[in-house]
């Protein structure tokens, strides 16, 4: 009778713990997404520290497309578990901004790879310079990043988290977009924008 209940009981508690565990996946994804693997992604362009800063531009183009891929399949595992979860819980979506600016972040970066395609197949436009196009893809590609960056500090503002972690935890926490955005931002704006201010 004891090992019956037993059962039981672990029975009816592992849903539970699946629908909590689930959750925890959508930060980890994400976190993966955006604060590793499209940080890296713009780094590799980055005439300072890069481990492959003496390789090909062409070669650069292709690592950068790969990490980028791997950042939209991580994004689009963590919506997808917050999604499920939310389900699960019977609970609305994107009511948040932290979640309204999430989907708008994943809209943008579709479209970002999208636009994208050009750089690689530049015969698919016509009357466009390949210098243009890039310039054109690193400013967006900033936008898309900083978004990623603002919905990452909402995401660390949630309950959840503030709940999770200790105060100096979090502050360090919030410091890391805030810093690699600083750091991307830089990179980008001196190597495009700057750039196009002194040669016009």
């Amino acid at each position: 009778m004891h090992l019956n209940t037993h059962s039981h009981a672990h029975t009816q508690s592992c849903p539970l713990f699946f629908i909590l565990g689930l959750f925890s996946w959508h930060p980890f994804f994400m976190t993966l997404a955006f604060s590793f693997f499209m940080t890296e992604a713009i780094l590799v362009f980055s005439p300072h520290g890069s481990p492959i800063k003496s390789l090909p531009h062409k070669v650069k183009g292709r690592i950068h497309w790969v990490l980028q891929s791997l950042c939209e399949a991580c994004a689009v595992l963590g919506l997808g578990t917050i999604v499920f979860n939310k389900h699960l819980n019977g609970k609305h979506h994107f009511t948040s901004w932290h979640g309204l600016l999430g989907l708008l972040t994943m809209c943008v970066v579709g479209l970002q790879s999208l636009a994208a395609l050009p750089l690689m197949y530049h015969s698919l436009v016509k009357g466009w310079s390949l210098a243009k196009l890039k310039r054109y893809h690193a400013t967006s590609g900033l936008v898309t990043y900083l978004l990623g960056c603002v919905t990452v500090l909402l995401g660390l503002c949630s309950a959840w988290f503030t709940a999770l972690v200790g105060e100096y935890t979090w502050y360090l926490s919030v410091l890391c977009p805030v810093v690699s955005a600083l750091i991307i931002m830089n990179q980008v704006t001196s190597a495009y924008v700057a750039k196009k201010q002194f040669q016009s």
